[in-house]
């Protein structure tokens, strides 16, 4: 449901898997700084801010009913996909957590590309 009105509930789910993967990635990323391979990590924390970045980018043009909000969300997708992607080469539990967050982010903003 929308906070103020009701014009964004039909985006509602992927404003909020939006919110989740931007939480999931942050988390991720301060977790990633801590590791003793952070080198090999270098690319994955880079994507991790990118992805964060995008899906607030992404909540942010949903709210407002951007005109290229459904633009907007496919890329994100592709974003989210290679967070994913990256965040999988890695065993942690943080970086799985996040990939499988990622991907469930992906599959919401390709959903709402496609309405």
């Amino acid at each position: 449901m929308g906070i103020v009105t009701n014009k964004t509930d039909k985006m509602q789910a992927c404003i909020d898997a939006c919110a989740k993967c931007t939480q999931a990635c942050y988390e991720c990323f301060n977790a990633c700084l801590n590791e003793p391979d952070l080198n090999a990590r270098k690319n994955c924390v880079s994507v991790l801010v990118e992805c964060a970045q995008m899906c607030q980018m992404s909540i942010g043009m949903m709210a407002m009913s951007g005109q290229l909000a459904k633009e907007h969300c496919q890329l994100c997708a592709q974003i989210c996909d290679k967070c994913a992607q990256e965040c999988e080469m890695f065993k942690d539990d943080h970086c799985q957590k996040c990939a499988e967050i990622c991907r469930m982010c992906s599959d919401e903003c390709r959903k709402m590309a496609n309405m």
